[in-house]
């Protein structure tokens, strides 16, 4: 049994038939024309290899992305460090899909009734700054995005750097007023001896004009990096984590917050951990978990006190004292931390697995996948270049089934946990040929028994997937490679709805 996917390039739309950054809703004072995102649409679907895939109509969209081009061969320009993606974030319905790079920039892109994902704005919201006090630069880059539950045709979104949380509105307008009073139509004053008549303002419709407006800024709340922010299920209030603190702020209150987390002690050569990601619960407005650099997640029940220092469960696994190495602390810890759609379960990522705790059941998790077992024997040269502090994100399908995490070599991992089956694919632009299959890739140690096999030691290690998303609702995954964006689609089923993805794994080593 193999697996493999159907994928189809998105057009590149040709010179005399690019459209103006106007009619694809994107301002032209916050396009950077360096960015180049390049996004795929790609129709999957996982089917037996002796199996015949009977002809079925293809889905095609066309790439979109602030430079155009007219051959595949121009779609490799040089970018700048600005242009990596540093987060991926899809809405509560997965009609909009947001990305943040490491110049402060925000690029959303909105679902198209064909099902296409094309830009719908872009938007510059943070700038790099100087911390005079400390004597310390504030870099623009985007860490997180969490979008806020829609409540009108407006969109609200969070995003922080490492110091300061942004609040945007993201709306539409067709229409504008004209015929006031007191002010000309260039919006000048008029003079008021000069007025004779009153007269009611109208609306005339306009082009379709996307805006995007900070409403509220919530800063100097942190010493330390902001590595995480959580939007709460009463939507009103979201959390904030830096290295040793996790601050509650209200979403209408900008110059205060509470402290619910601090792990600073008072002398700081006792410290012994710090905070890697905190997120809330689901559904649960008091539960609330955070992972450190030791390998643990605390779950936290702000019923039980205001400052939740003291946990109300543990998750920890016991390490056998045999394994233990120079690089057991720094594998093991948490890079990432997902509660399940259902609130049952919690998936956590450190550098080598991906784990599935039962909140019910802290000794163990309940399942550990292995990302990348056959990095072992290299921790000592990925320690040297750094690489072993890598923070790799996960992700839970619609349906809590399908578990998914990057790895190097633009290599990301499915694991479906009712087969126990996984299976490696890679995202990279050579793959990028029209009505290719996307072929199941494997990693060997020691001789390679396929020409497609992947000798470890031949692993790039500079091309990497930190940074990945699951549609909440359907099978579309987003895919962040470098200043690459990816997203694949499951191929529709005949009645039009989509399958739940079944893994098939590659042939055993």
């Amino acid at each position: 049994m193999t697996c493999t996917f159907e994928y189809q390039l998105l057009e590149i739309v040709p010179a005399d038939e690019r459209v103006s950054l106007a009619e694809i809703k994107t301002p032209v004072a916050c396009c950077n024309p360096s960015t180049h995102i390049l996004t795929l649409i790609i129709r999957l679907r996982l089917f037996a290899g002796l199996v015949e895939l009977q002809p079925r109509p293809w889905f095609c969209p066309r790439m979109l992305s602030p430079v155009l081009c007219s051959d595949l061969a121009a779609l490799e320009p040089e970018y700048t460090e600005a242009d990596v993606i540093s987060t991926v974030e899809f809405n509560q319905t997965g009609e909009f899909l947001a990305t943040g790079d490491k110049g402060g920039r925000v690029v959303i892109f909105q679902r198209e009734p064909q099902g296409e994902y094309n830009v719908y704005s872009t938007f510059q919201s943070h700038e790099p700054e100087f911390d005079y006090l400390k004597s310390l630069e504030i870099e623009e880059k985007i860490n997180k995005i969490r979008w806020l539950p829609p409540h009108n045709p407006a969109h609200f979104l969070l995003t922080t750097n490492d110091k300061t949380i942004k609040l945007w509105k993201v709306s539409e307008r067709d229409k504008r007023a004209e015929g006031y009073n007191l002010r000309d139509e260039e919006g000048r004053l008029k003079d008021l001896s000069t007025i004779t008549t009153l007269q009611v303002p109208v609306l005339r419709p306009m082009d379709l004009l996307v805006e995007a407006s900070p409403r509220r800024v919530f800063a100097n709340a942190h010493a330390y990096h902001i590595n995480s922010i959580s939007v709460n299920s009463d939507c009103e209030t979201y959390l904030s984590a830096d290295d040793l603190r996790i601050n509650l702020w209200h979403l209408n209150i900008t110059d205060r917050s509470f402290n619910i987390v601090d792990l600073k002690p008072e002398n700081m050569e006792d410290l012994s951990e710090v905070i890697t990601v905190a997120e809330f619960h689901p559904h649960h407005c008091h539960l609330l978990a955070f992972s450190s650099s030791t390998g643990t997640t605390r779950l936290c029940d702000m019923r039980a006190r205001a400052l939740c220092d003291q946990h109300a469960k543990l998750f920890e696994e016991a390490v056998d004292p045999s394994r233990r190495s120079f690089f057991s602390e720094i594998v093991s810890s948490v890079s990432d931390v997902k509660f399940s759609h259902s609130g049952r379960y919690l998936l956590t990522r450190d550098y080598l697995t991906v784990k599935v705790w039962d909140l019910n059941m802290e000794n163990k998790p309940v399942e550990t996948y292995q990302v990348h077992d056959y990095l072992r024997t290299k921790l000592c040269s990925l320690y040297e270049s750094d690489c072993i502090f890598d923070k790799f994100e996960c992700a839970w399908n619609g349906t809590d089934s399908v578990i998914m995490t990057g790895a190097y070599n633009n290599y990301f991992r499915m694991f479906d946990r009712a087969s126990r089956r996984d299976v490696t694919l890679e995202a990279s632009r050579e793959m990028c040929k029209r009505r290719a299959v996307l072929q199941p890739r494997r990693v060997c140690v020691g001789k390679k028994r396929k020409e497609t096999d992947v000798s470890v030691d031949s692993l790039d290690f500079r091309k990497k997937i930190l940074h990945t998303a699951w549609h909440p609702k359907e099978n579309i995954i987003a895919i962040a490679a470098s200043n690459n964006l990816y997203i694949f689609q499951d191929r529709l089923t005949p009645s039009g709805h989509h399958n739940t993805p079944e893994i098939q794994s590659a042939p055993p080593k």
